[in-house]
């Protein structure tokens, strides 16, 4: 099985090229929705959170404010780090899970959808690595008309993340996401066509053993 990384800074559009990958065969395991159950009430991911900043960051059903805490944590790089630092083990361990649940099917190709793929240190988890990356204006600007967020809301969020320009020399492929939709489709075909090529050389190998 060939085990992909997906990343991109945010506002890069990995989301889309993540389902593009899906419409294509690969199977996805999405960070974002891991960390999501890895908060839902009841979980001790959520408590630690409450427990940590209070009951200021929750909405009314008892949920997590995320608007409420994104305004706390993307502000300052230390409490970034504390909210990561509750939330990455449960979402590691639930992505472990999966990825062996894949295994046993015998998936020949999974992406794991990464946002922090880099900053977690995780490049050798991951037999290949696929950047998604647009220029810092393109993704405000998407921030802004996408996610309703302020500007300067986007800004504090793309500065908490390592800049694209270093990922870029350590990813085995970059999809540059920068123009139209048509135009992302046929980058996201050519990445695909080679490590499907080279998830079919690993599954024929391990056949032939």
């Amino acid at each position: 099985m060939l085990l992909v990384g997906l990343t991109g800074n945010i506002g890069s559009g990995k989301s889309t090229v993540a389902q593009l990958l899906s419409e294509r065969g690969a199977t996805i395991i999405d960070a974002d929705v891991l960390a999501r159950r890895a908060v839902e009430q009841g979980t001790p991911g959520h408590r630690a959170i409450v427990e940590r900043w209070g009951s200021s960051i929750l909405a009314a059903d008892g949920s997590l404010d995320r608007a409420a805490l994104r305004r706390i944590v993307f502000g300052d790089h230390a409490e970034l780090e504390q909210l990561n630092s509750l939330v990455h083990p449960e979402v590691e361990r639930m992505r472990s899970a999966l990825v062996e649940l894949a295994r046993d099917r015998g998936d020949r190709l999974v992406v794991c959808d990464v946002p922090l793929l880099f900053e977690r240190r995780m490049t050798e988890s991951f037999d290949r690595i696929v950047l998604v990356d647009a220029p810092r204006p393109v993704r405000l600007e998407r921030l802004v008309r996408e996610r309703g967020l302020r500007e300067t809301e986007g800004m504090d969020m793309i500065v908490s993340q390592m800049p694209a320009e270093l990922k870029r020399a350590r990813a085995d492929f970059v999809i540059d996401n920068d123009g139209t939709i048509t135009q992302l489709d046929q980058r996201v075909t050519d990445v695909w066509s080679a490590v499907r090529q080279e998830a079919d050389e690993m599954a024929s190998a391990t056949s032939a053993r």
